[in-house]
């Protein structure tokens, strides 16, 4: 994963942005480009990478309904002496009918993310210390184990299932989405990822499928099958291998 590779989807996810850059989780959903791609190793802020691809980094400026949301939330944790999981949030829903359904909570992504942005939130007003002092843990300790999962992925590759026309590719990549994505550019169709396998051996498990579906070659020398939906299915079972 090099620095001109990053910087150069940063532009163009941007670009297809209305020239707006992404986030991070939104980025990485767009591109396969995980924060252990690049934190630590080329920057370690989102915002100097969005400013090296010469755009400006998005100011948090919650919505209307975002600061209502988080406003009950900080109230209820202030409330309840510690961050709370899923199904606190639905009972205090039902004896608190201003409370907002947990689903809406669910824009703010990962529980170490929703916990940032409580802080961020009671950082601008006053009297919510003590909820600051709760939601800091939250944050720091799910985004460690976020990392070290992060860093266990990086031991493995991919092998994925790839769909241009009515014909499917198998092939394998170091990193999930970009191999994918170089390949799309030149297929003369629009290209789709259909499935990826987590794998630790990505020649053997790439050597499987392709040997499983070997009577399915639309030529004997390619990479390209001729699947059905049974064959499809079977692929699509495996989540790692």
């Amino acid at each position: 994963m090099t620095k001109e590779f990053i910087l150069q989807e940063i532009k163009r996810t941007a670009a297809e942005n209305g020239g707006k850059p992404l986030g991070r989780l939104r980025f990485f959903k767009e591109t396969g480009i995980k924060d252990c791609d690049w934190r630590g190793k080329i920057w370690a802020r989102w915002s100097e990478a969005i400013r090296e691809a010469g755009c400006s980094p998005n100011q948090f400026q919650p919505a209307l309904e975002d600061i209502y949301l988080l406003d009950k939330l900080a109230t209820f944790i202030g409330q309840l002496g510690h961050f709370p999981v899923a199904m606190e949030l639905r009972l205090h829903k039902r004896s608190d009918a201003t409370f907002p359904n947990e689903k809406g909570y669910d824009r703010f992504g990962t529980k170490d993310q929703l916990a940032a942005r409580v802080i961020e939130f009671c950082r601008s007003k006053p009297g919510f210390d003590k909820v600051i002092a709760i939601c800091e843990p939250v944050s720091a300790r799910q985004r460690c184990q976020s990392e070290k999962a992060e860093a266990v992925d990086e031991e493995h590759g991919f092998v994925y299932l790839l769909k241009s026309g009515r014909f499917y590719k198998i092939g394998r990549s170091n990193a999930a989405g970009r191999r994918e994505r170089e390949l799309a550019i030149q297929l003369p169709e629009k290209a789709t990822n259909v499935h990826v396998i987590r794998t630790d051996d990505p020649p053997g498990i790439e050597a499987y499928w392709h040997n499983r579906f070997a009577g399915k070659r639309i030529r004997p020398d390619a990479e390209w099958f001729d699947l059905n939906s049974a064959d499809i299915g079977a692929f699509r079972r495996r989540k790692f291998m």
